[in-house]
């Protein structure tokens, strides 16, 4: 049954996670996963699935994959599905859907494809068993060989339940092209030249390479918010992560180079905002993403083997590491004095009593606060969907996250508004006995949307929240909680909840606090 080749298919490829939620039409896949090695996890909603693979992939470097029925469940998985796309985070999203052949205006018919096209990199509907099974092969070959995004297959019942072959062999999705000497010809030329490293460097597993790279080149390194850690932020070459959060010495590297060689990363708005004109060498294995004066579409990894030695000059990295001195990132300055409960002195003691834990960020007035104090060094180990910034993103993809690889401290910080938008996988959490220390930083306000309000209208309206007992809903689902009032008692908390190996909720009474804003408007 194409059922069961689906199954054996992911089983064979190595993975051991599936997300998602059950249904009618999807009904065939499950019986099959049943009978198969595979871990299926069961998500509280289709929109955890689809998070907490994000999530797994993010944690692991490779493709996660999420699974929902047609109609209404899949549906619920479109908005994850387009912050993974936005993030270019290697995802497979399989829903179920009606048998065809039957007439208009069915119960719960939808066209999905057409519902996913615009938000992935390929949404198909397989015509046979067979047809299904090559579908996956492929995918999941294209995303192991550095292709990013999310890809979608579209099961009709009747397809799951016919017979089916094992495909032979994957199918080319993309070809390499490159034009190296045009690109070794203008870094050659620079005399301020400046790597922007995105997340394609980490999803074609070229990290050993990069830095490699950069230690014998002597380049200066900016990155995008999903790429930090690729090279350790206290490394004299690191300048820290670009665009409207960026570090001042990022910005400036940004603003005053004259070659940017970007590497896996998207050009978009908030990356660039501080840089000035530079010629552009454009690394990615997406077509419709690449831009600049030289593009050449192929893994970074790749490129990076077929570079010849180069020599960054040496001037230019001594001017910025004079700079960078002169004005250091937040994370490297002290914290400031004060009683005052705020937002951004609890997220400070968080990060601080957890150096080496994996962090998982919601979306709220926090996120910026996670951004500035949080120096990262190791790759993998802040998660965000900062392109598409959903809010209800952090525990299921702290979930992910941990599956993704139980040794590592997984926190996750997210406010109180964001939080209770994904709230039921409480349930998935206390199921799995996952050991998540969650932080709610309770501000009883949407306090982002309340700024932006106050700075357009001169006042705010309806972002109060009426919450409930965050303490008393965990004991609930019996996890363990805590309620923290004073800034001198976050650290401790935090400790605690980390050595306790088991789900831990702390809930952090926070005052509200103003967050530095993008400098343009909602």
């Amino acid at each position: 049954m194409c059922a069961e080749v689906l199954a054996g298919i992911l089983e064979e490829a190595g993975f051991t996670h599936i997300f998602g939620h059950p249904g009618e039409q999807i009904l065939p896949l499950y019986e099959a996963l049943r009978k198969s090695g595979l871990e299926h996890v069961l998500m509280r909603h289709e929109q955890g699935a689809v998070h907490a693979a994000d999530g797994y992939a993010r944690a692991s470097g490779g493709p996660g994959v999420c699974v929902a029925t047609g109609g209404p469940g899949a549906l619920n998985l479109v908005m994850g599905v387009a912050a993974a796309s936005t993030d270019s985070v290697p995802l497979i999203a399989m829903t179920g859907d009606l048998p065809r052949g039957g007439g208009p205006g069915r119960f719960q018919e939808v066209d999905l494809e057409a519902v996913f096209r615009p938000l992935t990199r390929m949404s198909m509907t397989p015509g046979s068993g067979d047809e299904a099974s090559m579908m996956l092969a492929d995918s999941i070959s294209s995303l192991r060989r550095g292709l990013t995004g999310v890809i979608h297959i579209n099961l009709p019942r009747d397809v799951l339940e016919e017979d089916a072959c094992p495909p032979v062999g994957p199918s080319e999705v993309f070809r390499e092209l490159s034009d190296m000497s045009r690109a070794l010809e203008l870094l050659g030329s620079a005399r301020r030249p400046l790597i922007l490293a995105g997340g394609g460097v980490i999803w074609g597993n070229a990290v050993g390479e990069f830095r490699e790279f950069i230690e014998n080149a002597r380049i200066p390194v900016v990155t995008t918010y999903s790429a930090r850690g690729v090279i350790p932020e206290d490394h004299p070459l690191c300048l820290g992560m670009t665009g409207t959060r960026g570090t001042p010495a990022a910005n400036h590297a940004a603003g005053n180079c004259d070659v940017l060689l970007v590497l896996g990363a998207r050009l978009s708005e908030r990356t660039l905002a501080a840089t000035g004109n530079p010629r552009v060498i454009h690394v990615n294995t997406d077509p419709s993403v690449l831009r600049g004066d030289v593009v050449l579409q192929m893994d970074v990894g790749d490129f990076l083997r077929e570079l010849p030695e180069l020599k960054g000059p040496e001037g230019w990295f001594k001017e910025l590491a004079a700079y960078r001195r002169d004005n250091p990132p937040i994370s490297e300055l002290p914290p400031p004095g004060g009683d005052a409960f705020v937002t951004s002195a609890a997220v400070r003691g968080i990060l601080d009593a957890a150096p080496d834990a994996t962090i998982v960020n919601d979306a709220g007035s926090h996120t910026t606060w996670v951004t500035l104090h949080r120096r990262v060094l190791r790759e993998r180990s802040l998660i965000f969907s900062g392109g598409f910034g959903p809010m209800g993103y952090g525990l299921p993809a702290a979930i992910g996250a941990k599956l993704a690889d139980p040794s590592r401290d997984v926190i996750m910080i997210a406010g109180d508004g964001g939080f209770q938008m994904t709230i039921q996988e409480l349930g998935t959490v206390a199921e799995l006995e996952l050991p998540i220390t969650m932080c709610i930083l309770n501000n009883k306000k949407l306090d982002v949307i309340r700024q932006w309000q106050e700075m357009n209208y001169g006042t705010s309206y309806s972002v109060e929240l009426k919450n409930p007992d965050f303490i008393r809903l965990a004991d609930a689902y019996g996890i363990g909680a805590e309620r923290i009032l004073r800034v001198e008692d976050v650290s401790g908390a935090v400790e605690r909840a980390l050595e306790s190996g088991e789900p831990r909720l702390l809930e952090f009474m926070v005052e509200g606090e103003d967050i530095p804003l993008p400098g343009v408007r909602p």
